[in-house]
């Protein structure tokens, strides 16, 4: 199942992507439903495109099909800067894969992957039973 297909990513408009390097990222336009304060994104659409970029980012690492239940474990997001109206970007690293917990770190940005506007830290149990 892809990200597209997870209806939470779908009710956002994430789409799937990736970049020159060949690492899936997901991708968020701007909207009007996704406004905080006037001129900036929501915190909550921001955290949610890192937690939807760091489930699919670990998928994409499994490979295994079907793929396993992923459950979270803990969810820290940082915010770094605002993010303005323009399309916003995320990409996970996996720092550890093991057999039954991953460490995730996700980084989103809008111009310049090196100016993050917030990262998040997902630790997630993989069942696979």
């Amino acid at each position: 199942m892809t990200m597209l297909n997870r209806p939470y990513a779908a009710l956002m408009g994430f789409i799937e992507a990736r970049d020159a390097d060949g690492r899936l990222m997901l991708v968020m336009d701007f909207a009007e439903d996704k406004t905080g304060r006037p001129g900036y994104l929501h915190g909550g659409a921001i955290a949610g495109l890192l937690e939807s970029a760091g489930f699919a980012g670990l998928a994409d690492a499994i490979g295994e099909s079907p793929a396993p239940r992923l459950k979270p474990i803990n969810v820290t997001v940082t915010y770094m800067r605002g993010g303005v109206e323009k399309r916003t970007y995320a990409r996970a690293m996996i720092e550890r894969l093991g057999r039954r917990v991953a460490n995730i770190e996700v980084t989103a940005w809008q111009d310049d992957p090196a100016k993050p506007i917030a990262m998040a830290q997902i630790n997630i149990l993989i069942d696979r039973s």
